[in-house]
């Protein structure tokens, strides 16, 4: 892939804690000048919206990051979002109740959001807390709830993406590889193994390293 392809397959991302607009405009501006979408924090989604950079794709957040938000909340969170402007939604599953085996209620939980919204949903199942097992049932749970991908990591767990877990979940859907890619190298790691997108923050790094 050269690096308008790829460049097209990076969220380029910033949702750390402390984000303020002023990251958001400037990774709205990287993602503009090098084509890359964005997934941004849902309280900028409105700002971003009116901004003179336009990326492709703008993603946010739903349940972040730990998915332990009601159902309500989350679907509230979901058609907030996308009144605001979002054109994805990447959705944190409940790992406590999968863990717990309560796989109906998180496919219902997925369902719930997936059809309060007209825009894609990625479900993010934060593979580093799960068993292979887990990570599979979790990816059911994705498929039953009729998502659209399944993203791998937050970034706020003790790992991310992972060539092995990528493989694995592109049984299912398409993924989105999430947490740690940081390099050319990485990112071409993930795509090999599967992957469709990248989550990032490194995105710009990782179209510079592309071959025009």
């Amino acid at each position: 892939m050269n690096r308008q392809e790829i460049a097209a397959r990076i969220d380029h991302t910033v949702l750390g804690p402390t984000t303020t607009f002023e990251d958001v405009e400037r990774v709205l501006r990287e993602a503009d000048t090098h084509g890359m979408n964005v997934c941004i924090p849902p309280c900028y989604l409105t700002e971003a919206s009116e901004h003179d950079a336009t990326p492709d794709t703008v993603a946010t957040v739903v349940g972040f990051p730990h998915g332990q938000s009601s159902m309500g909340t989350k679907r509230d969170e979901a058609v907030n979002a996308w009144n605001d402007g979002a054109d994805e939604i990447d959705l944190v599953i409940n790992v406590g109740r999968l863990k717990a085996g309560e796989d109906d209620a998180v496919a219902a939980e997925l369902a719930e959001v997936v059809a309060a919204v007209p825009v894609p949903v990625k479900v993010i199942i934060e593979t580093a807390l799960l068993t292979d097992a887990e990570k599979r049932r979790a990816c059911e749970a994705a498929v039953d709830a009729d998502a659209d991908m399944v993203k791998t990591s937050t970034g706020f767990a003790d790992g991310g993406a992972t060539v092995p877990d990528v493989t694995l979940m592109s049984e299912y859907l398409p993924v989105k590889a999430s947490g740690g890619v940081g390099s050319y190298e990485e990112a071409m790691a993930m795509f090999d193994a599967g992957a469709e997108r990248i989550g990032a923050s490194s995105g710009v790094a990782i179209v510079e390293g592309a071959p025009e």
